[in-house]
């Protein structure tokens, strides 16, 4: 059965977008080149980080959602959404080697009249460059003339949920969406697209705004986790409760944003403080560098606790409370914790973890044993270190079972442990 919408990639992004699009009434496809999203989704099994339920997966698929690995799929709808992973390879840079391969196999199935989206973090100037060619040159199709063609930064937040609980199709519908057209005729035919899952569409001058405009977002959340982890080191230095002065600096109702510091920085968000053939972002490139020192950061802290009480790091017993990148997700996705736990290692710490979401949990290919009773696992531990706060751990009545706790998100109440 023909389907009106393709949504090529079904990871993070994808995946609620064709939630929320099947939700609105949108006949859609969900493509993958990857065999086991499309089989674990099709038997009605969520997917593994946690984005979304086994309940949101089985009304998807009830109202008509289909994963399908055949690319014939995709020329038979009217709007296509890549939402193909760009991962950060070797140099930092964005890899866009799957935004590629779905261009390559949506070329040579498009359609006139198809209107083209992309979503992908990438660098300005992809839509109208490289895609815009592979498009054009696979198909025999023109850009503009023959089919439509824009950008949208994907800004859907994995996790956080509208009130009444629900996430992926609300969550979208209520966040404004930015759009940047080759043509204005290719910005209106994407805004009728988008205007069917959200309340409001922005239209920006063009794809390379468009794509800026993710740029510039991701950058900014960096920039200032970074400027506040460099607070947590000082305000540690200096005696100050830094979680109150963020309290009581987020009463301003205007000038400032609060962000609070933590043990890394993960997710899928990747900062890009270089374009090719342009000049560096200088303050990105030293944010990027103040954040990827935090598990050092934490590792000493750790040592230097364990020193204050008479303890030595080697084989310390080291209990990790929240492995992945974001509270009350399955998700690890560059998730600080595994660099800590190798720090530890190197150490000569003997670990152990706890995390409701993470059955399993390999590092240097080893496995870290997991713990079966939290309170039972902080009571023997010779430190307690909470990297993510899920709502599941109660943090009263952990401090008062944990010999030492270090926790880096702030989240127990004041003087029951040691804050970052």
């Amino acid at each position: 059965m023909p389907a009106d919408l393709a949504v090529i990639g079904l990871g993070h992004h994808g995946l609620p977008l064709a939630q929320a699009a099947t939700a609105a009434g949108i006949a859609t496809v969900g493509y993958d080149t990857d065999p086991r999203p499309v089989a674990e989704l099709a038997a009605g099994r969520p997917p593994v980080d946690g984005s979304l339920t086994a309940a949101e997966i089985r009304r998807m698929l009830s109202a008509g959602f289909r994963p399908a690995l055949d690319s014939a799929e995709l020329g038979r709808v009217r709007t296509a959404v890549i939402c193909a992973p760009t991962p950060p390879g070797p140099d930092g840079a964005l890899d866009l080697t799957a935004v590629t391969d779905a261009a390559r196999s949506l070329a040579a199935r498009l359609r006139p009249h198809t209107t083209v989206l992309l979503e992908s973090p990438v660098p300005p100037g992809t839509t109208e460059g490289p895609l815009r060619d592979l498009l054009e040159r696979g198909s025999g199709l023109r850009a503009g003339r023959d089919f439509h063609l824009a950008y949208s930064p994907g800004r859907l937040d994995p996790g956080r949920r509208a009130p009444g609980g629900a996430q992926g199709a609300h969550a979208l519908a209520g966040t404004p969406k930015v759009i940047g057209g080759l043509t204005p005729a290719c910005t209106e035919s994407a805004a009728a697209f988008y205007g069917r899952l959200t309340d409001k569409v922005v239209r920006a001058r063009g794809p390379r705004e468009a794509e800026t405009v993710k740029l510039l977002e991701t950058n900014f959340r960096h920039v200032n986790i970074a400027l506040v982890n460099e607070m947590a080191v000082l305000c540690h230095e200096i005696g100050v409760d830094l979680w109150d002065v963020i309290r009581c600096a987020e009463t301003k109702p205007f000038g400032f944003q609060a962000f609070r510091p933590g043990p890394g920085v993960g997710g899928h968000g990747v900062p890009v403080d270089r374009l090719g053939g342009h000049r560096p972002l200088r303050l990105v490139e030293l944010a990027g560098q103040v954040n990827e020192r935090m598990p050092q950061y934490v590792v000493q802290r750790s040592a230097t606790l364990l020193n204050e009480h008479g303890k030595s790091a080697r084989g310390a017993r080291v209990l990790l409370l929240g492995i992945t990148y974001k509270p009350d997700l399955a998700d690890r996705q560059g998730s600080p914790a595994d660099e800590i736990a190798r720090r530890l290692m190197d150490l000569g710490a003997q670990l152990s973890y706890h995390d409701p979401y993470v059955p399993d949990w390999r590092v240097r290919e080893l496995p870290v044993p997991r713990a079966d009773s939290l309170y039972e696992a902080a009571a023997h531990a010779d430190l307690t270190i909470l990297l993510q706060h899920h709502r599941t751990y109660d943090l009263q009545g952990l401090s008062v079972k944990a010999q030492l706790l270090l926790d880096t998100r702030g989240a127990t109440p004041a003087g029951a442990a040691h804050r970052l």
